[in-house]
């Protein structure tokens, strides 16, 4: 790795004038650097883990995750809410996208697995290819080679349950793959998973290939988003109407449905699919578990969600799951509420009612009552996906932002915790799509403190339609300079 520092989003000379006022705080330099550095990160590269049925994946993720957060089970089909989450090896940091959840031999093991490996390949920068050394490579091993040659993605094949020297020998046998060097792991016992993650990140790029926003010149790339049967198809026709300018058709994406590039209000958009779940997959039970996959790949090759909410139906956990999946990958936020023109006065009272208990935590979302069917103020779809872009893409310079908390403490101190008041001493904001703040304080700053700055910061310098990010370093006991 380099020495050089990252400013994140800082200049140079903020910088420096940042770096002085942290040492005369009496906060570690090195502290402050990593603090910034960590906060100004742009959006991470993503790993996918596929493979077949009990192979060991979703041990391996909790092996790299280093936490068991991926729930294993001995019960196939397992359904759960997350499919992507953080994890760093030496210093780096990456997502990994996990495809162990659902592993029900319905429609033929080779047809489900191929389509988890589809979609997670799809958001993917690099894959780890899972194979069970002892059992060696399957015809359905040999389906999945053929769709990562196809994706053209870099891949490491990891040869699991090598749990000791005499199974080293299975491991090479899969070779025959030629997918390069298997490297025998026991995700079990978590031997070997260090090389393997070196190698995982000479795979993986340094920051993701996708360089966001305009910089680049392509379409602004919007996920539209939403439960199953919300009528994100018929929204998606409606907003092309005649003017659908190009369908890409990439080769090698084995799927029906492809990114749509839209012109709307003068402007081309990129309208990255994810248009139900492929015909061939009629079940219920996997359903889920594919839509929640192939919205994490879509919100991930997104800079801005538009999420479709049914107003016919009450507001649903679903719902909320797939705002948290958005809001959690930092991306910018719209809330189209859908059928609106079939409400009647009861159903909009209640509706009312719901959205402001149980749409609280996205609250800054720009809202618009659309209907898809007969396009009813579609042409509000656009100002507000700009709206949430602005604010996506909102910085506040360091000295403004100081001042800002300077007024804020004054006038709202954090309550007195164990006799002793922790104060903010000082912020900057490292980053940007979306805002990351990184605030220095005396002392540990409760929760509720927290979202009262972020609801401040909001007041104050809009943030409409965007996640914010507020990391707070706790300044270590030592003697203060004054």
């Amino acid at each position: 790795m380099n020495d050089q520092h990252d400013h994140g989003a800082l200049g140079d000379t903020e910088y420096t004038e940042f770096m002085e006022l942290a040492a005369e705080e009496g906060f570690d330099v090195e502290d402050v650097e990593g603090a910034i550095e960590e906060a100004g990160h742009g959006p991470l590269p993503v790993l996918a883990v596929v493979g077949r049925p009990n192979v060991g994946k979703s041990t391996l993720v909790n092996r790299i995750i280093g936490r068991r957060e991926a729930v294993v089970e001995d019960k196939p089909g397992v359904t759960r809410d997350r499919v992507t989450y953080e994890a760093e090896w030496a210093g780096r940091r990456f997502k990994v996208v996990d495809t162990g959840g659902w592993e029900q031999d319905v429609l033929g093991i080779d047809a489900s697995v191929a389509a988890q490996a589809e979609y997670a390949i799809e958001a993917a920068d690099a894959v780890v290819f899972v194979v069970d050394a002892t059992v060696g490579a399957t015809d359905t091993d040999e389906a999945v080679v053929k769709l990562l040659r196809r994706a053209g993605k870099p891949v490491v094949l990891a040869a699991n349950k090598v749990d000791g020297p005499s199974a080293e020998a299975d491991a090479s046998m899969l070779w025959s793959l030629g997918l390069g060097e298997p490297f025998p792991v026991s995700a079990l016992h978590g031997r070997g998973t260090g090389d393997l993650l070196d190698e995982v990140l000479k795979a993986l790029p340094e920051a993701p290939e996708q360089t966001f926003g305009a910089a680049v010149g392509g379409p602004r790339r919007i996920a539209l988003i939403g439960r199953p049967n919300v009528g994100k198809s018929s929204l998606l026709n409606k907003v092309a109407g005649e003017e659908r300018v190009v369908v890409n058709e990439v080769a090698g994406t084995t799927r029906d449905p492809v990114d749509e590039l839209i012109v709307l209000g003068g402007t081309t958009w990129k309208f990255v699919d994810t248009a139900g779940i492929r015909k061939k997959v009629h079940l219920q039970e996997g359903a889920d578990y594919y839509a929640s996959l192939r919205t994490a790949a879509a919100v991930e090759k997104a800079e801005v969600a538009v999420v479709l909410i049914d107003t016919t139906e009450s507001i649903s956990v679903q719902d909320q799951r797939i705002i948290t999946m958005a809001v959690e990958a930092g991306r910018a936020l719209v809330i189209a509420y859908n059928k609106w023109d079939e409400l009647d006065e009861e159903r909009r009272y209640y509706l009312e009612r719901e959205i402001e208990t149980e749409m609280q935590q996205v609250a800054w979302a720009p809202r618009v009552n659309v209907s898809a069917r007969t396009g009813r103020h579609m042409d509000r779809l656009v100002p507000a996906i700009e709206t949430a872009l602005a604010g996506w893409e909102t910085r506040v310079p360091t000295g403004r932002l100081n001042a800002f908390l300077g007024e804020l403490v004054a006038a709202h101190p954090h309550p007195i915790r164990g006799g002793k008041q922790p104060r903010i001493l000082f912020g900057t904001q490292a980053g940007t799509k979306p805002p990351r703040f990184v605030l220095f304080a005396s002392g540990f700053l409760e929760h509720g403190y927290r979202r009262f700055v972020e609801r401040r910061l909001r007041e104050e310098f809009g943030f409409e339609g965007t996640p914010i990010h507020i990391s707070v370093r706790v300044r270590e006991k030592r003697g203060r300079k004054k």
